[in-house]
């Protein structure tokens, strides 16, 4: 295989994951909280050439995470709530795991528990479940700094909102979950981020470019493939024309 097919294989390579995360990225653009995932590719000259000129192959090197802002809509339901800022929520996962997010629509189960729509219960600045009292209903009031109250202002909790070291060191669990590897660091309370009741945060994911984008990873896979047909098509002609000299 000459170096045009591994130049191409290289990339057509790199161009079916950015293909699929586009996609994914495109599934879940009316997903709530949810952060757009991006491929990180990183062009390798071979052998160590530093020639700018040489053939290059690209490399993958992972993926990073869109933390921007999504933008926020009203639902009008006083157990939704939303973030505005780099702030996450913490969540007790299965298993105990503690897990971070954005997506804030929330329910009561039945511990009397503030959880997620999936079961996951919304953690406080200490890391402990949420327990309310259960004739409370929805007669509940949320501050922007995650303090909660019943109608007359008595305190029953405060929603723990953290801010996280680098959010790239996010694994997703699935149902707008993440969970944090080993070098996350240090993860601290948020005293800047506001919350907003009666409001859910839109996924951030952008679909007319998230689309325009996954429409230019198939053109370029396409010519990835043909630069690949053509290479080999060389290959056999040039060994066709030395079987035939005498």
């Amino acid at each position: 295989m000459g170096n045009a097919n591994y130049v191409s294989l290289s990339l057509a390579t790199a161009l079916e994951r950015s293909m699929d995360l586009a996609a994914h990225n495109m599934a879940n653009a009316s997903t709530a909280g949810y952060k757009a995932t991006q491929a990180l590719f990183e062009a390798v000259e071979p052998d160590g050439n530093t020639d700018t000129t040489a053939i290059s192959y690209v490399q993958d090197r992972g993926t990073y995470t869109d933390a921007s802002q999504g933008a926020l809509i009203a639902t009008g339901n006083p157990l939704d709530i939303a973030l505005t800022g780099p702030g996450w929520f913490s969540f007790q996962a299965e298993g105990d795991i503690t897990a971070y997010g954005r997506d804030g629509r929330l329910t009561m189960n039945s511990e009397g528990q503030l959880a997620t729509l999936s079961g996951a219960p919304i953690l406080n600045a200490s890391g402990n479940p949420i327990t309310l009292p259960n004739d409370l209903g929805q007669e509940i009031i949320f501050t922007q700094d995650g303090t909660i109250t019943d109608l007359n202002g008595t305190a029953l909790g405060q929603i723990g909102i953290f801010r996280l070291p680098d959010v790239n060191q996010l694994v997703p669990m699935g149902n707008g979950l993440f969970q944090s590897d080993d070098s996350l660091g240090n993860v601290e309370l948020d005293r800047e981020t506001q919350l907003s009741q009666g409001f859910i945060e839109q996924s951030n994911v952008q679909p007319i470019i998230e689309m325009t984008r996954l429409m230019d990873i198939q053109r370029a896979y396409e010519r990835a493939s043909k630069l690949m047909t053509e290479s080999n098509d060389q290959t056999r002609q040039a060994i066709q024309r030395l079987g035939n000299v005498v």
